[in-house]
This record gives structure tokens, C-alpha cells and sequence, in this order.
């Protein structure tokens, strides 16, 4: 079964694709179009384009809850949009808790010898990855 991860951001969102027989992620792209452009309709138009291109058995979305577990103005705001998201395709949305994923994806790149702009354009791909991961590592116990 693949999934397909989304680390929704204000200006770019990353995407990985996993598979939970192999416990695999990998990185996919950045989508670098702001949540607020045209009220979330491209974003929304990208995301579903990308989930049929995929046809994943099910979407893992990264939920940035607060260090203490709790959900936040933040967390809300991502569950509002991924609503949004959901009546297009009755493809199934899994939660994953996100914190740490984006420090996880600098210390990746910490001696990549990537410069700052190479980076940046990588690191939300593999914040979702690694949300991905911790997703397909819990499926698998």
C-alpha cells in the first residue's frame, strides 16, 4: 500500500511517497504555492492533481501539535484545510504528528554541502518524509 505525505506550509508545502511493505519513505516535491493565494484553490487544485497522479491508498498529513501534545491555532487551521481537501476523493486521512520533522530534515543536510537556497528548496520534501516515516514505522507494529 503507498501513501503520500503532506507537510502543509504557509508558503511551501512537501510531499513524499511511502510504501508500508517496504517501510519506505521517500521524498517527492515542494509545492511552492502559499496557502493563502486565490484562498487555498491552488494549492487545494495541485494537491488534488498530485493525489491522482499517486493514487495513494491513503493521504498522511503532518499535524504541527504544540510540544506538549496539544493542538494549537496552527493545528486547527491545517485540519480546516485538509477538510477542504477531503470531499474531492474518498481517499482515507491519517494524522501524523509532525514536530521535530523540519529539524530533522536540516540535521539530514546539516553536511550536504548544499547551499542555503538548495536547502531550503529541499527541506519541506523531507520534513514529509520523515513524518511519512514515523507514519509507515507505527503502521508496521
Amino acid at each position: 500500500m503507498r501513501y503520500l505525505a503532506i507537510d502543509l506550509g504557509d508558503k511551501r508545502t512537501g510531499l513524499a511517497v511511502g510504501d508500508v511493505i517496504l517501510r519506505m519513505a521517500a521524498p517527492l516535491d515542494v509545492l511552492e504555492i502559499p496557502i493563502d493565494r486565490n484562498k487555498g484553490q491552488d494549492l487545494l487544485a495541485a494537491l488534488r492533481k498530485v493525489i491522482d497522479e499517486h493514487n495513494p491508498a491513503g493521504v498522511v498529513v503532518g499535524l504541527p501539535l504544540n510540544m506538549d501534545g496539544t493542538e494549537g491555532p496552527r493545528a486547527k487551521s491545517v485540519r480546516a484545510f485538509i477538510d477542504r481537501l477531503a470531499p474531492a476523493r474518498p481517499t482515507p486521512i491519517h494524522w501524523q504528528d509532525e514536530r521535530l520533522t523540519t529539524a530533522q530534515a536540516d540535521w539530514q543536510m546539516a553536511r550536504s554541502g548544499l547551499t542555503h537556497a538548495q536547502k531550503k528548496s529541499k527541506r519541506d520534501a523531507l520534513a514529509a518524509a520523515a513524518l511519512l516515516q514515523d507514519f509507515l514505522n507505527t503502521q508496521a507494529r
